[in-house]
């Protein structure tokens, strides 16, 4: 067991992955918006809180209709957060520190300012022209077929320039790349080719399982009526994806000591191996996002408004996952990121336990078998954000979002208790850290506005109290590299069946952890099967500041208590 164990080894599955929203982070010049020395400003803090990558979001060039995932310049810096030579120092100062850094690679779509597309458009016989995907429409004038797109509308844009229609599965500035052209491919396999070269140690790629898509753009099936309709399946995990992967893989990133995470919407885990399987030489890791679309019992625009999530179905998301991945392949953890609300809110009790249930999310995600990722400030347990105006808010989703509820005759109460529970600008809050304006974010005024909550939610104050939050997540991560387990133990659910805990071992060798966590706002009476009743088991941490608990005599969990426990097993 320990043998083949060293053998699978690497330092990106024992690492810990902190996720930075640069606009957000941290502001040294007073314009607002945070910038590359902002977080080279930080990576102390970092260092000290036990992470060993960060994963910073788009700093590319960019017209920011889409904050920087719409790149108008794969090979800048935008002006907002920097220079170039800014960047160069803040690679410097992670690895002097030891913190490895790896970056957003955009490859299904670019800007509809980038000169590719600017000279796409321009003309028909650009050499350009066939970089993205250009349509004819419909002889009644309506667009090549009825996909919609992630963002809402149509996929298709008409194009008054060139009197065609351009795809864009995401926002209408953000025209998809033709992945058919070889061309193209030459193209961004030499700038990825390029950051690697300047020192990147990988990356994060977005929407990666859809760049390709179906042949002949068909109409998806639908209702008479419906002209737009949700068409996922025609440009998700096609098969020629991995053809793709496996080049890029063969052609650069295998020549490179990396790490590698895909964005893999609506996947699961037979789907996930063919991305991530030892021997498909494609992807380390991908984030799925089956746990996150626990409250969207509903489609459309109802998915705004979050429902109660069952424990029970948790349960049966991560057994398949931790399962079927096992030795096959690696999983990717995380609660949050910048395109979700914050987990505390979302998925704790960011009321009364908002510290217990913010340290029992983390306790699930860091001792499960994957790589482990702390979105900034989830680490000091921070919240979403309520804000009294649509004006107040800057993500354009949850523009168009309100824009059409209006259309579709919601009150404007309804509209902002969903974009409360549901937009993404939650989660793109300035940092909070410390009790000054705007959390000590900026000395300017902030690009957004910051949470009321940062008075008394910071890093200063966490780190002043001993029993913090920031404080339980640095006793996680020192558990998670003292103890190997932790890592490639093997996970085996307990309790399955019981209505609010969530328990499991991790088992390597002789050593084996036990975690048991009560994911309900009241007492729960802790059932103790044969391997919770073991004589030998000890409390390692336990997110309940005056828990005592040395063996499992105590039978009854807190509200939100989780306990990890270790004991020594007889290997089979």
């Amino acid at each position: 067991m320990v043998q083949q164990v060293d053998d699978k080894r690497k330092w990106w599955k024992e690492s810990v992955v902190y996720q930075i929203y640069p606009r957000s982070f941290m502001d040294t010049n007073g314009d607002g918006i945070g910038d590359l020395k902002g977080i080279i400003s930080k990576l102390d803090y970092l260092r000290d809180l036990g992470v060993d990558v960060i994963w910073i979001c788009p700093f590319y060039q960019s017209p920011n209709d889409d904050n920087g995932y719409d790149i108008s310049d794969y090979y800048a810096v935008a002006e907002e957060f920097g220079t170039m030579e800014d960047f160069e120092q803040l690679l410097a100062e992670a690895h002097r520190r030891g913190i490895k850094v790896i970056a957003d690679l955009v490859l299904n779509h670019t800007s509809d300012e980038h000169p590719w597309f600017v000279e796409a458009r321009a003309s028909k016989d650009s050499p350009k022209r066939d970089y993205y995907i250009w349509k004819k429409g419909k002889e009644n004038k309506e667009p090549p077929s009825n996909w919609g797109s992630f963002f809402g509308g149509s996929a298709w844009e008409f194009d008054e320039q060139s009197e065609e229609y351009y795809l864009h599965i995401f926002n209408r500035k953000q025209p998809d790349l033709n992945w058919e052209n070889p061309l193209l491919i030459e193209e961004l396999h030499r700038m990825v080719r390029w950051w690697l070269d300047k020192g990147l140690d990988g990356f994060r790629i977005d929407a990666i399982n859809h760049i390709v898509k179906m042949d002949g753009y068909p109409d998806a099936e639908a209702p008479a009526h419906e002209k737009i309709v949700s068409a996922h399946h025609f440009f998700s995990n096609l098969p020629k994806v991995h053809d793709h992967i496996q080049h890029l893989h063969r052609e650069v990133l295998s020549h490179y000591d990396i790490m590698t995470v895909g964005e893999a919407a609506n996947t699961g885990p037979e789907e996930a191996l063919l991305y991530v399987g030892d021997n498909r030489d494609e992807l380390n890791m991908v984030f799925h996002f089956e746990h996150i679309s626990m409250d969207n019992n509903n489609a459309g625009l109802e998915s705004w408004e979050k429902q109660p999530w069952q424990l029970s179905r948790l349960k049966e998301i991560l057994n398949q996952w931790q399962t079927k991945l096992h030795a096959k392949g690696w999983n990717a953890n995380f609660w949050s990121n910048h395109d979700q609300p914050r987990a505390v809110s979302r998925f704790g009790n960011d009321r009364e336990f908002r510290i217990e249930s913010a340290k029992l999310l983390a306790t699930l995600i860091f001792m499960l078998e994957g790589t482990p990722y702390i979105y900034q400030g989830e680490e000091i347990g921070m919240t979403n954000i309520k804000l009294d105006a649509i004006d107040d808010y800057r993500d354009s989703v949850t523009h168009q979002f309100y824009r059409q509820a209006q259309k579709e005759g919601w009150t404007e109460d309804r509209i902002m208790r969903a974009i409360h529970q549901s937009s993404r600008d939650n989660a793109r809050t300035p940092m909070q850290w410390n009790d000054q304006p705007h959390g000590g974010f900026t000395t300017g005024t902030p690009w957004m506005q910051a949470n009321p909550n940062a008075s008394w939610i910071n890093v200063e104050a966490a780190e002043q109290e001993p029993n913090s939050i920031l404080n339980y997540y640095k006793k996680l991560i020192a558990l998670r590299k003292q103890h190997l387990v932790a890592v490639y133990g093997q996970y085996e659910p307990l309790l399955h069946d019981h209505s609010s805990i969530l328990a499991f071992t991790r088992t390597l060798g002789k050593e084996q952890l036990v975690v048991v966590m009560n994911f309900a706002a009241a007492l729960a009476r802790l059932e103790i099967p044969d391997v919770l009743a073991d004589p030998s088991i000890r409390l390692l941490l336990s997110n309940v500041a005056s828990s005592t608990h040395e063996t499992l005599a105590e039978d009854r969990l807190q509200p939100y208590e989780s306990r990890i426990y270790v004991r020594e097993v007889i290997p089979c």
